[in-house]
């Protein structure tokens, strides 16, 4: 299995740099088996059935990205920083320019944020920031700004719209560095239009992290190694989600990290049980998926893993057809892009 069975072009211009307003105006390309058809998000409540059961990640993106400046004598030197995940020691993160910053040296964020170089390695340092808890975590909502992924950012810089539109209505555990961008397009009236049809949801929480956007890089795709990212499925959820296949529901989780997640903590049987802790589950065509049915996501960068995610659910000769036509009528792409619901032909147990 070739990295090169998974690239495409995409003309630039289709790439997104804002959502859509309203967030349920955006288009939503609906694959059932072999039929596709094009749709509006807000089509969801005409599409999904009572008794399907959509799988939510409530992670709370983080202002991750910080300016700051590093002081030696009267040299200062501009150095930005993005967070990746907490560590022992306080945050392990990326710096530009690296080689900038030397372990011990004070890299200061605005008159109440400051952190220490506490470890340097050739790709990332560790900071220990001056202030923990509620009051780092409002110092960082006044420093930071939203951590938009790269072909976004290298567009544009991230600005106070941002802080909305990155962020899912339900949001509410933080630690996310980047969004589950599959459930952006969901507001609180969907959510009960979606309801008062009997479609019932299950939070589940996994901190998406920056390697979602690192590209594979081995030819042989079978042989890469997927970043791991903190997830947690409550007893509750577990028994939701267990309810509802035992009643013949359809489990739809809205994004690839719900569905990495409750792939993660499911048995083979598809049975699930609480789970927590980090998961590196790598998703690629001739998996057997254990309790997803279908699956709602936007449309993602050629050669990653997100893609090889899809041609699992849907097959590989079907997913180039999607894309193809998602590309020939100019769906958007990417974070801030459409959206797609992907229904496989037959559901896999």
């Amino acid at each position: 299995m070739k990295l090169a069975d998974f690239d495409f072009d995409l003309p630039e211009a289709l790439i997104a740099t804002r959502p859509a307003r309203p967030r349920t105006s955006a288009r939503l390309l609906l694959a059932e088996g072999d039929l596709i058809s094009d749709r509006k998000v807000s089509d969801l409540t005409d599409i999904f059935r009572p008794g399907d059961r959509l799988v939510l990640n409530n992670t709370r993106v983080i202002p991750a990205r910080l300016f700051g400046t590093r002081a030696r004598g009267e040299a200062v030197a501009k150095i930005e920083i993005t967070l990746l995940d907490p560590a022992p020691q306080g945050w392990r993160a990326l710096a530009k320019p690296l080689r900038k910053v030397n372990e011990g040296e004070v890299i200061h964020f605005s008159d109440r944020l400051s952190a220490t170089v506490a470890s340097k390695t050739a790709t990332d340092l560790t900071l220990a920031f001056n202030l923990t808890g509620a009051d780092f975590d409002a110092a960082l909502a006044e420093a930071g700004v939203m951590p938009l992924p790269p072909y976004i950012a290298a567009k544009r810089p991230a600005d106070d719209q941002d802080r909305s539109d990155y962020q899912t209505v339900f949001a509410r555990h933080a630690g996310a560095v980047a969004a589950p961008t599959a459930s952006l397009h969901f507001d609180a009236d969907l959510l009960q239009a979606l309801a008062d049809k009997g479609v019932t949801f299950t939070e589940v929480t996994l901190h998406v992290g920056a390697g979602t956007f690192l590209p594979v890089k081995v030819e042989d795709v079978t042989t890469h190694r997927m970043h791991a990212e903190w997830g947690q499925v409550t007893a509750r959820a577990a028994e939701e989600i267990n309810a509802t296949r035992r009643a013949g529901g359809r489990v739809i989780p809205v994004g690839t990290t719900a569905l990495r997640l409750i792939e993660s903590a499911a048995s083979p049987d598809g049975t699930l049980q609480p789970w927590e802790g980090a998961t590196d589950i790598f998703i690629y065509p001739g998996y057997r998926f254990r309790v997803t049915d279908a699956l709602m996501t936007n449309f993602h960068l050629p050669k990653s893993t997100l893609v090889m995610l899809v041609a699992a659910l849907m097959g590989e000769t079907r997913i180039k057809a999607i894309y193809d036509h998602a590309i020939t009528t100019g769906y958007r792409f990417f974070s801030y892009g459409d959206s797609s619901l992907l229904i496989p032909e037959r559901p896999q147990t």
